[in-house]
C-alpha cells in the first residue's frame, strides 16, 4: 500500500501539518515556535536519522512540542497532527488476490511494516483494514520495537509461526527490505510496477 501523493520521506510536510493544529487548538504559536517543532520531529524522522530502533509517538511528539508555553493533551496532538495531512491510503489491487492464492497454497502470511514517524498503530491501522484479514500475523516497528533492516521484525514473525528464518520469503519495495532479509538471512522478492524478481539469500 502507499499513502496517496505522499513521497517516502514526509518531513515536508510537517509545517502544515502543524500550522493546522496551532489553527485548530489555537494556540497562537509563532513561526518560530511551529519551526522548532518541525526540526525536532525531522530529527525522529529515520529517513533522516536512520535510526533502527523504534520510539514511541508519544515521547516523539512531547520532545516536539516541548518548545510550547500551553501543553495540549499528547494524543489529541497526534491525532490532529496526522489528520491535517488528510492522509490517503491505497492499497495495490494485486495485493488482496495474491494474499488468497497464498492462503490456497497452506501458505502462512505477515505483514511487516514501518510505521511513519510518530504514527501510532491505531492511526494507521484503519488504513489497511481491507487487507488486514488476509494477514495471519501483523507486525508493526512499534509491535517488534525495531525499524528495518534490523532483523528483529523477521525474528518476531519465525518465533510466532515456529519456523526458521530462512523459511521466510521476505517481499518488499525498498532497499531496506532487501537488507532485512539479507541481515535475517531469508529469501526476498522485489516489487516493482507488478513485476515480481525472485533474489535467493544464497546468490546475495
Amino acid at each position: 500500500m502507499e499513502y496517496e501523493g505522499m513521497p517516502l520521506n514526509w518531513s515536508d510536510y510537517y509545517i502544515c501539518a502543524f500550522e493546522k493544529l496551532n489553527e485548530i487548538l489555537g494556540l497562537n504559536l509563532s513561526e518560530n515556535d511551529l519551526q522548532e517543532s518541525v526540526n525536532i520531529l525531522k530529527s525522529y524522522n529515520p529517513r533522516i536519522s536512520k535510526r533502527e530502533y523504534e520510539i514511541s509517538p508519544e515521547v516523539i511528539f512531547r520532545d516536539a512540542i516541548s518548545n510550547w508555553g500551553e501543553k495540549p493533551d499528547i494524543n489529541r496532538v497526534i491525532e490532529l497532527f496526522f489528520n491535517s495531512l488528510s492522509l490517503k491510503a491505497n492499497i495495490y489491487g494485486y495485493s488482496i488476490e495474491l494474499l488468497k492464492k497464498c492462503r490456497a497454497f497452506g501458505m502462512k502470511t505477515a505483514c511487516l511494516t514501518d510505521l511513519p514517524n510518530g504514527m501510532p498503530d491505531y492511526i494507521f491501522k484503519p488504513a489497511i483494514e481491507k487487507i488486514l484479514p488476509y494477514f495471519d500475523l501483523y507486525v508493526s516497528s512499534q509491535v517488534c520495537g525495531a525499524r528495518k533492516p534490523n532483523k528483529c521484525g523477521i525474528w518476531r514473525i519465525a518465533d510466532v509461526f515456529g519456523i526458521q528464518e530462512t523459511e521466510i520469503l521476505f517481499v518488499g519495495d525498498e532497499e531496506k527490505d532487501f537488507l532485512t532479509a539479507q541481515n535475517a538471512g531469508c529469501d526476498f522478492a522485489y516489487i516493482s510496477d507488478f513485476l515480481l524478481f525472485i533474489h535467493e539469500h544464497s546468490e546475495s
